[in-house]
């Protein structure tokens, strides 16, 4: 056997008896998990800790004040009334929106928002149209509100408690209050097929303008 083969027999024997390193890879594996983990957990504390993450703050809204005494009386009339509803939903109709009804003259079972303010207005003293009639067209409240000078645009001035709101021909409510930002609350009849709270965005989202009652 030459030297050169026996040099490389001996290198051989030496890897051989040579204790294997230890294996990397779970070490590998386990440290970008670990690692992974820790942000998530990060992300999600620094997410629970983000403005946006908690409920927002309620409106403050102004105290129910100002307004005529009629308005007031009638804001006070409609507030006990919220949760009343259709029966059956869809029908426009309810043994307590027929008490409504008996408001205006010639009323017949029909979509009832003018009833609605209608009768809160005759319940506070100070019932709509010349004679009291009462109506049942929102058109009809807005053009009574103009002939007697009780109406006003939304850029003439800010809604008071108790005062009418006005969409068109379309619908109306009762303005209940007026938040710090600008946005009107109110009550309405006939929204959801019941009497509910709404909230508007400053200008009563494109209202056509409020009644003041009294």
């Amino acid at each position: 056997m030459s030297l050169d083969v026996a040099m490389m027999r001996v290198a051989e024997l030496q890897t051989l008896l040579t204790p294997a390193a230890p294996v990397t890879t779970r070490a590998t594996v386990g440290t970008p998990t670990a690692s992974l983990g820790t942000t998530a957990s990060s992300s999600f504390a620094t997410m629970l800790g983000q403005p946006g993450a908690a409920a927002p703050a309620a409106a403050t809204l102004s105290p129910a004040v100002g307004g005529t005494g009629a308005g007031r009386a009638a804001l006070a009339i409609v507030q006990a009334e919220v949760g009343q509803a259709e029966q059956p939903p869809g029908s426009n109709d309810s043994p307590r929106i027929a008490q409504y009804r008996k408001a205006t003259a010639g009323s017949a079972v029909a979509p009832w928002c003018a009833y609605f303010v209608s009768w809160a207005a005759r319940e506070a003293g100070a019932p709509l149209g010349e004679s009291g009639q009462g109506f049942g067209a929102v058109s009809d409240v807005w053009a009574w509100g103009q002939r007697t000078g009780k109406a006003f645009t939304p850029d003439q001035g800010p809604p008071q408690p108790g005062d009418l709101i006005v969409w068109d021909g379309r619908h109306i409510g009762m303005v209940e209050s007026v938040a710090a930002d600008g946005s009107v609350h109110t009550i309405e009849g006939n929204s959801s097929h019941s009497v509910i709270r709404r909230v508007h965005g400053p200008g009563g989202d494109g209202a056509t303008g409020y009644v003041r009652l009294g």
